[in-house]
């Protein structure tokens, strides 16, 4: 079997803030790597640089030192205008708090990153919603929605520019245990019958245990963890 293609690499990643007292460094040379195709968790406590590391993947923040390539490409030397290209276009990125646009039904929140990109496709988009198993829901504002239906709604809106990568920070955070059940399920059937690779920040290690790759952020370092898959892992292993 060949080996899939990198997609996105972290090579030596350094993240402090200036603070009054002293720097704060809350990435301590951080070293990552996802193939296409891929599903990987990252755990740790609150505070850990969770989201941090999640912000430098999706080029929403830049490192102090080191480099992130995305397909080949370092973002670290492109411009905001490059940036925010790749996002829109060959990422997707889900949010604990939804950010769907109150004043717009769920389908034009879905197609709305599609529009963005000059490429409008309401029939790919109306598909989208059918993954997340929303088609009826489509015409219904984010205010008549549940936090799990806003959350596949989310995730609608990630994948209607078709991106190669996912990136999902708590996405099951604000959610009951059946409910991000469901969601972490949703993302798994995306990353296997769609090939979508995933990263996903989450607190919940029950959820992260499922998956063989699990990275643990402690005092600014991550290290892969060795858990025992359970779920839909353990079935695929």
């Amino acid at each position: 079997m060949s080996k899939r293609a990198e997609l996105i690499s972290v090579h030596n990643v350094t993240r402090e803030y200036a603070m009054p007292a002293a720097d704060l460094t809350v990435l301590k040379g951080v070293n990552f790597s996802l193939a296409v195709g891929d599903f990987a968790f990252i755990v740790g406590r609150s505070g850990s640089g969770k989201s941090t590391l999640l912000h430098l993947l999706g080029g929403l923040d830049q490192p102090t030192s080191g480099k992130i390539l995305f397909e080949g490409e370092d973002m670290t030397e492109m411009s905001e205008k490059d940036l925010a290209r790749v996002r829109n276009r060959r990422m997707g990125l889900v949010f604990q708090f939804y950010h769907l646009l109150p004043e717009l039904t769920l389908f034009e929140n879905v197609l709305l990153p599609s529009l963005i990109a000059g490429k409008a496709n309401p029939k790919w988009a109306k598909e989208c919603l059918r993954k997340v198993k929303l088609s009826s829901r489509s015409g219904h504002f984010p205010s008549e929605l549940s936090g799990g239906e806003k959350q596949r709604a989310a995730m609608a809106r990630a994948l209607v520019n078709r991106p190669s990568l996912v990136l999902c920070d708590e996405p099951t955070g604000n959610l009951d245990s059946e409910t991000a059940e469901s969601v972490v399920s949703l993302m798994e059937d995306l990353n296997e019958k769609d090939g979508v690779a995933f990263v996903v920040v989450t607190h919940d290690e029950t959820l992260a245990a499922r998956h063989p790759d699990v990275y643990r952020l402690k005092d600014g370092s991550l290290e892969k963890q060795a858990l025992m898959p359970r779920g839909k892992a353990a079935e695929r292993s």
